[in-house]
């Protein structure tokens, strides 16, 4: 319901003719979409990795900062409810860092707190703009934590780990700044996510697997088609494009909202599903489908940001949304009732091995 919420109000924010309920939720698009489905979604499998009761109770709180948001009550209230979930999975961040001390699990620490913090800014600041940074931050820090704990299957050079934390610490350091000096902010913040992409894609995993075949492939083409968006995302934020009324902010945004962060969720939705809710997914060369679709729609949106291309723009953004829906239907095609096997969370299946991970 939440993503579908977020979905049809990004749609509205495009001008395009929707029901009510959408329109008067298109102002909320942005939280609706990090905070509400995927703070949801994150902190549910940080919540299975760990195991306990209490860590729940983050998903829970994101879960019903979305659903107060759809039903009308005041974005203080919402925004309250996210704080709770982010320093929830602040606390369960520390855990895991307890339980296992290492580069990718402070990594997604620092994803945690840039949630946090932004939340705490949304929430407590009077006037202001969303904080876009710090909310795409927490999606693209824990994405590179959780890639970063990947590149142990590969031999890796001595340099690689000291230009990863570079490329995080720009980012987290762009984020931050955005709360004071909101140009120079988010573009130090830009130029974070080109660094970091570039590292994705010279380290990261996806580009030996993509010499692979079946759903190996499949994911591998996911990653290193996102690392390409979350590359000129990085370059168009640098430039400028995370500033309200730039003309280049929607597609800036898009790279890495769209591009890059939701390629991740098509890429791991075959893992992580299976490993929350106890069920298979058949690979199917039908899965590429909706991938395609996702680029090419958001190639178009990028490219007809000029006001006279309008009503280009917004069909493409309808595109977007045809992506996802038709991504959720493939893969809901392929799902079956997994065995009696015992879950096993997303962390502990992909450290299993390159056989039985990306």
């Amino acid at each position: 319901m939440i993503l579908i919420a977020a979905v049809m109000a990004g749609i509205a924010r495009l001008g395009v003719p929707t029901p009510l309920q959408a329109s008067i939720l298109a102002a909320v698009h942005g939280p609706l979409m990090v905070c509400a489905f995927f703070g949801t979604v994150i902190s549910l499998e940080r919540a299975v990795a760990l195991g306990g009761a209490w860590v729940y109770l983050a998903p829970a709180a994101c879960a019903l900062g979305g659903v107060a948001l759809v039903v009308g009550l005041p974005p203080e209230a919402a925004a309250l409810l996210f704080v709770c979930g982010s320093a929830v999975l602040v606390a369960a961040s520390i855990e895991v860092i307890r339980r296992h001390l290492a580069a990718h699990t402070v990594t997604l620490l620092l994803a945690a707190l840039c949630w946090l913090v932004g939340n705490l800014v949304w929430a407590f600041r009077a006037e202001g703009a969303l904080p876009v940074a710090a909310w795409l931050g927490f999606l693209v820090i824990t994405i590179a934590g959780e890639r970063l704990e990947l590149t142990r299957l590969l031999p890796r050079k001595r340099a690689a780990l000291p230009m990863f934390l570079l490329a995080v610490g720009v980012v987290s350091a762009g984020c931050l700044m955005s709360f004071h000096m909101p140009d120079v902010g988010n573009r130090v913040f830009g130029l974070g996510l080109l660094l970091l992409a570039l590292w994705l894609a010279r380290y990261d995993i996806a580009r030996h697997n993509v010499r692979q075949s079946g759903l190996t492939r499949f994911i591998a083409v996911c990653l290193l088609s996102g690392y390409g968006w979350l590359a000129f995302g990085g370059v168009l934020a640098a430039l400028g494009g995370l500033e309200v009324g730039v003309p280049w902010r929607d597609a800036a945004l898009h790279a890495v909202g769209l591009g890059f962060v939701v390629a991740m969720v098509f890429g791991h939705a075959p893992i992580i599903l299976p490993a929350v809710a106890r069920v298979r997914i058949a690979y199917h060369p039908a899965m590429y489908f909706p991938l395609v679709l996702l680029h090419l729609s958001l190639a178009l949106r990028v490219a007809s940001f000029a006001p006279a291309l309008h009503g280009l723009h917004a069909a493409s953004g309808v595109a977007n949304a045809i992506a996802l829906a038709v991504f959720g239907i493939v893969i809901g095609s392929r799902v079956s009732r997994a065995g009696g096997h015992p879950r096993q969370s997303p962390i502990r299946r992909q450290n299993a091995g390159p056989g039985r991970s990306e």
